[in-house]
């Protein structure tokens, strides 16, 4: 099995900072892409930002500048550091990672729990 464990959300005050973290364990070969999404009340699920093993990296557009995806390979952790944070970013925020459990198995993809994050005017 395979979890995926975020914390790090919280209340914060617009102009404020917030790190989240997510944590993958059990049965891990790799991993391949690990992400951050994020959903408001009423609205799609979206990318926030998503990042490769190599450290490449890609951001909502509304996002760039802002907020800043980062991992640690061997911690099986990828961090969200979001700073500036606008009332418009209250959502739930998921942690998303494509692993692999054997040698020669299959990519699969799995979602954290979510945390929410709430910012306040």
């Amino acid at each position: 099995q395979v979890q995926l464990v975020e914390s790090g959300g919280g209340l914060v005050q617009a102009g404020g900072s917030l790190t989240l973290s997510c944590a993958a364990s059990g049965s891990i070969f790799s991993i391949n892409v690990m992400g951050w999404y994020r959903q408001a009340p009423g609205k799609q699920r979206e990318l926030v930002a998503a990042a490769t093993t190599g450290g490449t990296t890609t951001y909502a557009d509304s996002l760039k500048g802002r907020f800043t995806i980062s991992r640690d390979n061997a911690k099986n952790t990828v961090y969200l550091q979001m700073n500036s944070l606008k009332p418009e970013d209250t959502a739930v925020y998921y942690c998303n990672a494509d692993i692999r459990q054997r040698a020669w198995g299959l990519l699969r993809d799995y979602w954290g729990q979510g945390t929410q994050v709430t910012v306040s005017s």
